[in-house]
């Protein structure tokens, strides 16, 4: 495996990127049935296809994203910098976490709109560098009202050329778990269904070579609402509140393991690949 090149991280300057705190943007798409059966086909999953009926959960994550033409994609597929979200100068940006609160189901055939609105620009030091956290706040409703609440955390990083200075621990087992083929097709398939052009999820050569991680990396939000859907297996109905948040990356090379647990609040959940450390953990309640 090639190792990525080496990068000088740039001195950031935070204020004028906190100048983009309260810029919005509105997108609005229709949840079609077709949209539908090409969620249910990727997750395995059964349910109602008819307008008016209840649309699945975590769908709107798959509706309304951005579409730019190929010219104004950076050189990993995802938008260039600048327009809604702010020009961070780091390389790398990645989906760090979220919380979402659920009014009540979409409806599929209705006009889904998305109000977002950047609610906070931060800079920190992490261990390889400066971080800069952006927080987004999404507004998801359709015509019976608000169906959705979300609170996106985007993390832009630099590139980590060193070796952990501690191996991570392996993730415990939980009192449920279900294990899950993370392959291609569904990396593909998740990045078909959200427009994700980003490279790192469907380009081995780009992702191995380019970036230094040993395979196809799987999605955050596709790990997410994996959990999600868990959860609601488990319980028997979706969830009213849903918080999650990525601690390691995990790769097409091994499948992943979906783990819940029981607690007084509702369930505590995890994502972990076989003898690996916890990718994504995630609370659920009711």
């Amino acid at each position: 495996m090639n190792a990525p090149a080496t990068e000088t991280a740039p001195e950031i300057d935070i204020d004028p990127l906190r100048r983009w705190i309260g810029r919005t943007e509105t997108r609005s798409e229709h949840l079609t049935p077709a949209l539908v059966d090409r969620f249910n086909a990727t997750f395995a999953r059964g349910g109602p296809m008819d307008e008016g009926a209840e649309a699945p959960l975590m769908i709107h994550l798959c509706l309304t994203q951005p579409a730019v033409p190929a010219e104004e994609l950076g050189p990993d597929g995802h938008p260039a910098r600048g327009g809604f979200l702010p020009p961070v100068p780091l390389p790398r940006r990645m989906w760090a976490g979220g919380a979402l609160t659920f009014h009540r189901p979409l409806r599929i055939g209705s006009l889904v709109t998305r109000l977002s609105t950047i609610r906070d620009v931060v800079l920190k030091q992490g261990r390889t560098g400066p971080l800069c956290f952006v927080t987004v706040e999404h507004e998801i409703s359709d015509e019976g009202g608000p169906a959705v609440t979300e609170r996106q955390d985007i993390v832009y990083r630099g590139i980590d050329t060193g070796a952990p200075k501690t191996a991570p621990e392996t993730a415990a087992p939980g009192v449920h778990s279900k294990e899950i083929a993370t392959d291609p097709v569904l990396l593909f398939r998740y990045s078909a269904l959200t427009f994700n052009g980003h490279r790192i999820h469907y380009d081995q050569p780009y992702v191995t070579g380019k970036e230094g991680y040993p395979g196809l990396i799987v999605h955050g939000p596709l790990q997410a609402t994996l959990l999600a859907q868990y959860a609601a297996d488990l319980r028997g109905a979706a969830p009213t509140e849903f918080r999650f948040r990525s601690l390691s990356p995990l790769f097409d090379t091994a499948d992943v393991i979906l783990n819940a647990r029981d607690t007084p609040e509702g369930l505590a959940l995890w994502t972990a690949r076989p003898g690996g450390p916890v990718a994504m953990e995630a609370t659920a309640r009711w």
